[in-house]
């Protein structure tokens, strides 16, 4: 059977949810290879142990201290090789900014077609089929790659996280590492500040607020809401720009793409540069007192009332529920 190269995104051994997805995606096409790229020193089992069970038939590990100085270029040498040494029948990779910039390097270096963004992966007759939802979310394509090995970013929630233990064998390769992969170097970063929330992008909850939110204040109705829920918070780019909420929790067209299972808008009118960003979300509830708003010709279920009123409801009745 035809294998298929996982990138694993991980943070210090710890393996992000949108990996353990690609790995169920890549079980419908061949063999899942993941590939697992981490510094000297790094703790790796409980990875492996992961990847393991959720079907990596096959673990390659490389270590190098380039990763944390040259993270981008030195990542796509070191999956370069890794396609090299297993000739996979294509290449899985989360679709994060980074890593649709480490899947651009591998797909122009071994001549290859690159899609991204994949909302879903399909096998078909003549090779792997990425299905994406393109023009703001309004057209549903299926792609395939005619030229080399097919590199695929996917969106997270794109699939369900499903456990199918596989042997997980380890092997370390090595990687030689090219000029350019040293011309940039990291000299600092500084960690983000934890929420105890899930990353905006990766949440399979996401409760958002809009201009209707009415201040900076009041984004504690959406906070409260998306707390009982164990959701991220979001923000359309009305909010955004009045300075109600940090840009990093912007949703739409010029902020970030999500996709989540169940995606709350409160006080969201729905002009197209927010839909652009959650349109794909399989499941969407609006909440707003404008019974024209637009956002309800989106939404799977409508609520028109003030959220000033519907959300703590929603949120007590949550609580109570889960009490």
């Amino acid at each position: 059977m035809a294998e298929v190269v996982v990138y694993v995104d991980h943070v210090d051994g710890a393996v992000r949810k949108p990996t353990l997805e690609l790995l169920t995606l890549a079980r419908r096409l061949g063999e899942p290879v993941a590939v697992v790229l981490a510094a000297p020193g790094d703790g790796l089992d409980p990875a492996v142990a992961l990847l393991a069970e959720h079907g990596a038939t096959r673990i390659l590990t490389v270590r190098a201290g380039e990763f944390a100085a040259h993270p981008v270029v030195a990542r796509a040498d070191a999956l370069q090789a890794a396609c090299a040494h297993v000739a996979p029948a294509a290449v899985l990779v989360p679709s994060s900014p980074e890593g649709k910039e480490i899947a651009a390097l591998l797909a122009v270096r071994t001549g290859s077609g690159l899609l991204t963004d994949a909302v879903d992966v399909e096998s078909g007759p003549e090779g792997p089929v990425a299905v994406q939802s393109v023009f703001a979310a309004s057209f549903t394509t299926r792609s395939r790659v005619t030229r080399g090995i097919p590199v695929i970013t996917v969106k997270p929630n794109a699939a369900p996280v499903e456990p199918a233990p596989a042997a997980g064998a380890v092997e370390v390769l090595e990687a030689v590492f090219s000029e350019r992969a040293t011309a940039v170097r990291v000299v600092s970063s500084t960690p983000r500040e934890a929420t105890g929330r899930p990353e905006l992008t990766e949440a399979a909850i996401v409760v958002s607020g809009g201009r209707g939110v009415g201040g900076a204040d009041n984004f504690a109705l959406i906070e409260a809401l998306a707390d009982s829920l164990g959701a991220a918070v979001g923000a359309s780019r009305a909010a955004v720009d009045a300075g109600w909420y940090p840009h990093s929790h912007q949703v739409g067209q010029t902020g970030k793409s999500v996709s989540p299972q169940l995606y709350i808008a409160s006080g969201i009118s729905g002009a197209i540069q927010h839909r652009a960003g959650m349109q794909t979300s399989k499941t969407i509830v609006a909440v707003n007192k404008d019974a024209e708003a637009p956002i309800f010709d989106l939404a799977d279920y409508g609520v028109v009332g003030d959220l000033f009123t519907v959300l703590p409801q929603l949120t007590e009745e949550i609580n109570n529920r889960k009490a």
